[in-house]
């Protein structure tokens, strides 16, 4: 088979692995696949094409990957729960954590609530904060002025 029609498919190959993967794991090696087909049109012998493809692809690896993985994980680390913390709501049934009961407001979705002291009753209509979240419970606390 021609060179060039090689590192054509190759490149697309390793394109379409990674376009169905999303993880970052071929991109670099159709880049290698990539710079030696330019290296093919450009008349390169196939053990220099072969050089170019481990070449590139290694450098781009090394250099590009570990930039691209902090990138792509950037606030990956926080769930939309997890922003709800230090949210102001409000109390749609009195929190009273001895009697069981609770509800707050968010977004407008009501939620079971509990207060983050036992003690601690917090009347309907009141604005709280959320400090946790505990399955399916908001934790919340007075709003501190």
């Amino acid at each position: 088979m021609n060179a060039v029609y090689t590192w054509l498919l190759l490149t697309a190959v390793l394109l379409g692995i990674e376009a169905l993967t999303a993880g970052l794991t071929t991109i670099w090696f159709a880049g290698g696949a990539a710079a030696a087909l330019i290296c093919t049109f450009l008349g390169g012998p196939v053990w220099l094409q072969t050089g170019v493809f481990a070449a590139v692809s290694l450098v781009l690896l090394l250099l590009t990957r570990p930039l691209a993985l902090k990138y792509m994980k950037k606030g990956s680390g926080q769930t939309s729960l997890d922003r709800m913390i230090g949210q102001e709501v409000l109390v749609t049934e009195q929190i009273d954590n001895i009697r069981g009961t609770g509800e707050v407001q968010v977004d407008g979705q009501f939620w079971m609530a509990r207060s983050v002291d036992n003690d601690q009753i917090i009347e309907k209509g009141e604005i709280a904060m959320i400090r946790s979240i505990q399955g399916v419970k908001l934790i919340v606390g007075k709003r501190i002025s």
